[in-house]
């Protein structure tokens, strides 16, 4: 597990299993970082909801979720597309931004629905996902970031992801893995080798 400098975030790593479905490892996950092994997620849809959340378990469909209940862990699951946790002093929520929930701003929905609530973050993490080195996309995608275009290692067009998401993070203490799923190893990715299996992200109040 990667943690973020603070307490209440982590990143999985392909060595930690993909924490959906294998309960074992999510105990040993959950052990390791001092967490209830209770989490709540949602069905993602590639999409923009925002749900709020109380109790651990399956919560709907959407794409983001936030909560302000200590100890209840939020998790988005991942295999190229970004996870972005938003952390405050009273309140904590995870958003999966693919290039659709980028183009939707889901990150920014999320910031705006935790504050409209009170609970505005003050700082965000930014799991590791496909960099603008090996999203290759088309230009139906491309046409959707203007301000985010890049080029792929091989010289194709692409889209810089992680730009994207810092731009709804304007004002808030960042941190961030770094880490390019695709070419990388230690990671799932469904761009490189069509895996099913997903990193989880993880945060929580303490």
């Amino acid at each position: 597990m990667i943690r973020a400098p603070w307490d209440g975030v982590a990143f999985s790593e392909r060595s930690d299993g993909d924490l959906r479905g294998d309960m074992a490892a999510r105990d040993l996950a959950s052990s390791t970082l001092g967490i209830p092994t209770g989490w709540a997620e949602v069905r993602q849809v590639h999409g923009n909801e925002v749900v709020r959340v109380e109790v651990a378990g399956p919560c709907g469909e959407a794409d983001a979720l936030w909560t302000s209940e200590s100890r209840l862990p939020v998790s988005i699951f991942t295999a190229d597309c970004l996870a972005v946790v938003l952390a405050g002093s009273d309140a904590v929520g995870i958003a999966h931004a693919g290039w659709r929930g980028a183009a939707a701003d889901v990150v920014g929905r999320l910031r705006d629905t935790m504050s409209r609530s009170g609970h505005p973050p003050d700082r965000a993490a930014i799991g590791p996902g496909i960099g603008p080195c090996c999203f290759e996309v088309g230009p139906e995608v491309a046409d959707q970031f203007p301000g985010q275009r890049a080029r792929t290692t091989w010289g194709t067009t692409s889209v810089d992801l992680p730009a994207a998401v810092n731009a709804a993070l304007s004002g808030l203490e960042v941190w961030s893995t770094g880490a390019c799923t695709s070419h990388e190893d230690g990671w799932f990715s469904h761009r490189a080798d069509a895996t099913t299996q997903r990193l989880a992200a993880i945060g929580w109040l303490q």
